[in-house]
């Protein structure tokens, strides 16, 4: 989904526009209810790790997929990556490319298919928490310890795709960010069972940066992550600017943007999701962080992907 968050999304306090939208959220409730009345969970003969958010964007479920990839790699298990195709999602994709094969189609069910019959021994179900047609054997729901669920509402009225009520269909909650109690009482509140594991991004070749003027650029799910991430990290930061996530960049954006750093004897850097999103003539002129994510009690983790294999 293409779209610019609108910031009543992020506010403690209950906004008028989240007021104004609360009877589309409901009726958007009550249709997905609907829905999953109507569709009948189908079980595969291989186990499926879903990774997914019912926190619209930015909850860092890709860096996961990849590093779940790895774990399994170490565990001598041929995994692949199950998506739900999107023309507008390619970023992704690639993304995942690099790490392992990737089996998208119009119905995660029928990219399943295709997998098994390929003989790969585990799936990773990237994004496909809300998809009711697959029978899940672990289920890990991302969030940011930032956001958290915003204001808490559903969409359009907030960023939530479901209640915190989903998380009883979940086994293992990934927060990135510092431990909060709060936010783990919540958690519990409604799923006492659940396993509740932290994460953090760890950037690979944030020294390539050091010592520069960096005019930054991101159109992900929550930019203002990647900004933070990058003063936490005492990069010299002049300018930042946010773009819908899945953005795709214009010539004259990107001009604008090379110009600028050129005026300002500056390096221009975004996220390798942009990255790849941009055409290959502009890439020359662009630096992209790369990021990976470390999971604490990591072993723990791991204990819980091995009960399912």
């Amino acid at each position: 989904m293409k779209f610019l968050k609108p910031r009543f999304w992020d506010n403690d306090q209950i906004s008028l526009y989240s007021i104004f939208l609360l009877p589309v959220s409901l009726l958007m409730q009550i249709i997905n209810f609907v829905r999953r009345l109507m569709v009948k969970s189908q079980k595969f003969s291989i186990p499926i790790i879903c990774v997914g958010n019912i926190y619209l964007g930015g909850t860092g479920k890709t860096p996961l997929c990849s590093e779940l990839f790895s774990i399994l790699k170490n565990l001598n298990k041929n995994a692949v990556f199950i998506r739900k195709k999107y023309d507008s999602f390619q970023d992704e994709i690639n993304l995942l490319k690099q790490i392992g094969p990737v089996y998208e189609k119009s119905k995660r069910i029928n990219a399943l298919d295709e997998a098994i019959q390929n003989k790969f021994e585990v799936a990773i179900l990237d994004d496909g928490f809300q998809d009711f047609s697959i029978e899940k054997d672990l289920s890990i729901v991302c969030f940011n310890e930032k956001q958290w669920i915003g204001n808490g509402f559903i969409i359009p009225s907030g960023p939530l795709r479901e209640g915190l009520s989903a998380l009883t269909r979940a086994n293992c909650v990934i927060i990135n960010g510092k431990k909060n109690i709060n936010i783990e009482n919540k958690i519990l509140k409604n799923n006492k069972l659940i396993k509740i594991f932290y994460s953090k991004y760890k950037p690979q070749n944030i020294s390539d940066f050091k010592n520069r003027k960096i005019i930054c650029f991101a159109g992900i799910g929550n930019p203002i992550n990647f900004f933070d991430l990058l003063r936490k990290n005492e990069i010299n930061v002049l300018e930042q600017t946010s773009f819908p996530d899945h953005h795709n960049y214009s010539k004259t954006e990107l001009d604008i943007l090379i110009k600028k750093a050129e005026e300002n004897n500056a390096t221009l850097l975004t996220t390798e999701k942009d990255y790849l999103r941009i055409e290959e003539k502009y890439r020359g002129n662009i630096n992209c962080l790369k990021i990976k994510i470390e999971i604490e009690n990591k072993n723990e983790f791991i204990e819980e992907i091995k009960k399912i294999i």
